[in-house]
């Protein structure tokens, strides 16, 4: 696993085959990271399906609403959370493998509680999904999630913490 500079802004995600270690950006999307730490810290991640995942492009998770075990598998990816939607926190940073970026609809505003992690660099989409983390290690973990839009069989995030308190 790889050292942990800022546990405070660091998230531990434990899937399958292992744990995914991201590190967030507080300095470049303060109130998307601070929304993840939330989220994670009341566990609302834990048991929540990738309901998304497309080959050579990226694995999306995070609808607290509908993604849960038992969760409305046809309705996963249209919900999040029970909090107001994020302004849209875009930088320089790019798209690169194993960056984390914010799933939101068509209005650049509506981030909430989804994300995805790029399998591939994803430069078409730089400044216009905000970018607030990056995998700092397990991405081979990330790679093997299963595929589909949905899935047939999701793979979820069995938990989610922030490193602190880990």
């Amino acid at each position: 696993m790889a050292e942990i500079k800022d546990p405070e802004n660091t998230i531990l995600i434990e899937l399958k085959t292992g744990t995914v270690v991201i590190e967030l950006m507080p300095a470049i999307a303060p109130k998307h990271s601070e929304r993840m730490k939330e989220l994670a810290r009341e566990g609302a991640y834990d048991g929540v399906i990738f309901h998304r995942v497309i080959e050579g492009f990226m694995a999306q998770t995070g609808d607290v609403e509908h993604g849960k075990d038992g969760g409305n598998i046809r309705r996963a990816g249209t919900g999040g959370s029970d909090k107001p939607d994020l302004p849209a926190e875009f930088s320089g940073i790019p798209h690169d493998r194993g960056t984390l970026g914010a799933a939101r609809s068509s209005n650049p505003n509506s981030a909430n509680s989804q994300f995805f992690i790029n399998f591939n660099d994803n430069h078409f989409l730089n400044r216009q999904y905000t970018v607030y983390g990056r995998v700092i290690s397990g991405m081979e973990h990330v790679d093997q999630i299963t595929r589909g839009e949905p899935p047939a069989n999701p793979d979820k995030m069995i938990s989610v913490k922030v490193a602190a308190d880990a």
